[in-house]
């Protein structure tokens, strides 16, 4: 059964939410960040990607960059621009974006509970990556960026979400992308222990997004552990920061694909080999966006397509029975050789969040045809977490992304 509690949490001062709340810092080049930084220079994100404070000399991942972190954390905590609340609290976080709320808890999540697998994952990770934010963690002595995670509804979970969010809010603001954000904070006891109590019934909880995130938020914990032979359990490095949502909370966004080539095809003769795996109606310009399972649009030579996957294609399995499987099982391997999608050069993946006009110019761009798919749903991704298998590169895109330094995670 998880195990969820509150904390206390670094938060940003009163007023100051808009302007110190960053994006994720895995969505920015370095050039990128460095930009937003000297725009914004109370973002969170040059704590996040300190190398911004760096000329382009100094590398992404030496020590003086983590230093750099850590200091500059330290320092918005003496100046005020973060504060420590005085209880351990829950957090409501919700977001809305084009009309649409998704509501989720803030808490802290049990690093036992993701070596035993009662939180589950769908993607792997790699060493690379993992060891930029263990060496952030480590260094900051703090989670700054949450990981998302969902849950199946519970019933004393929604009421109290829906009666708190009926309150003022304690910030509301609005961020990049004219996403508004709002934080209503739990402190009550009887309220967060009624909480802990519901998620501890819950024999389930699955990453969604932030998989290396929760990786190495792990392994610094694992680490603390080892320095602290003593340890109880209830230090505050046994846990790491998350943000769970209700089944019913969330919209995965398409993840769609582009192939910058046709191999040795042309697109009548792709159109011909495609033929065999689905049924091609023509749609002319009229953009393919798939209604459904089984449903990808194709966009190739300028033209729109309505793919429908033939019956025999079709599996029951939950890993090979989904859309991104099809494609990539019948048409990306074995007609055009992309046998390893996550390190090809021939293959783009690209947000649903883009739109279809980013496909069609990046497909005009190169020659090449591109795959506007039906999003993955939050059942299949439970499916093949629960079946303890992993599903193929970039299978499901997240939109609106979690906010960092909203909520600080300290691990003393």
């Amino acid at each position: 059964m998880a195990t969820i509690r509150p904390f206390e949490a670094y938060r940003p001062a009163r007023g100051l939410e808009d302007r110190i709340a960053a994006l994720p810092y895995d969505v920015y080049s370095r050039a990128e960040a460095s930009a937003v930084v000297k725009e914004r220079p109370l973002s969170f994100l040059r704590i996040d990607r300190a190398e911004t404070q760096f000329s382009d000399d100094v590398g992404t991942y030496e020590d003086c960059v983590y230093e750099k972190a850590r200091d500059m954390l330290q320092e918005e905590i003496a100046c005020g621009h973060m504060v420590k609340d005085p209880s351990p609290s829950f957090y409501i976080y919700a977001q809305t974006m084009n009309g649409r709320t998704q509501t989720g808890l803030v808490a802290c999540a049990s690093i036992d509970d993701y070596q035993s697998g009662v939180i589950k994952r769908h993607e792997n990770t790699r060493v690379d990556k993992e060891i930029d934010r263990i060496r952030h963690v480590d260094t900051c002595n703090a989670q700054t960026g949450p990981i998302f995670l969902c849950y199946r509804n519970h019933a004393v979970i929604d009421r109290i979400v829906a009666e708190k969010t009926r309150e003022l809010p304690d910030c509301d603001f609005i961020s990049d992308g004219n996403i508004r954000n709002r934080v209503w904070t739990i402190s009550e006891p009887a309220l967060t222990e009624e909480i802990s109590r519901a998620f501890s019934e819950i024999g389930s909880i699955y990453i969604a997004d932030g998989h290396h995130r929760c990786a190495s938020a792990v392994k610094v914990g694992l680490k603390r552990r080892e320095q602290n032979p003593g340890y109880t359990g209830e230090e505050e490095f046994n846990f790491f920061l998350s943000v769970l949502f209700p089944q019913d909370q969330l919209m995965i966004m398409d993840y769609n694909r582009v192939v910058r080539t046709l191999g040795g095809y042309t697109p009548e003769t792709f159109l011909k080999a495609c033929s065999k795996v689905a049924g091609i109606a023509p749609c002319g310009r009229e953009r393919v966006h798939p209604a459904s399972k089984s449903e990808i649009g194709m966009y190739l030579g300028g033209q729109w397509y309505r793919m429908i996957i033939r019956p025999q294609y079709r599996k029951k399995d939950p890993v090979e029975g989904l859309d991104v499987s099809i494609l990539q099982d019948n048409i990306l391997g074995p007609l055009l050789g992309i046998t390893d999608p996550k390190a090809d050069p021939r293959i783009e993946f690209v947000g649903g969040i883009r739109g279809l006009g980013e496909l069609e110019e990046r497909a005009d761009r190169s020659g090449g045809a591109a795959f506007a798919m039906y999003p993955t749903s939050i059942q299949e991704l439970f499916d093949v977490a629960d079946a303890g298998r992993l599903m193929p590169p970039k299978s499901t895109w997240f939109e609106p992304k979690l906010l960092s330094g909203l909520f600080i995670h300290a691990l003393d």
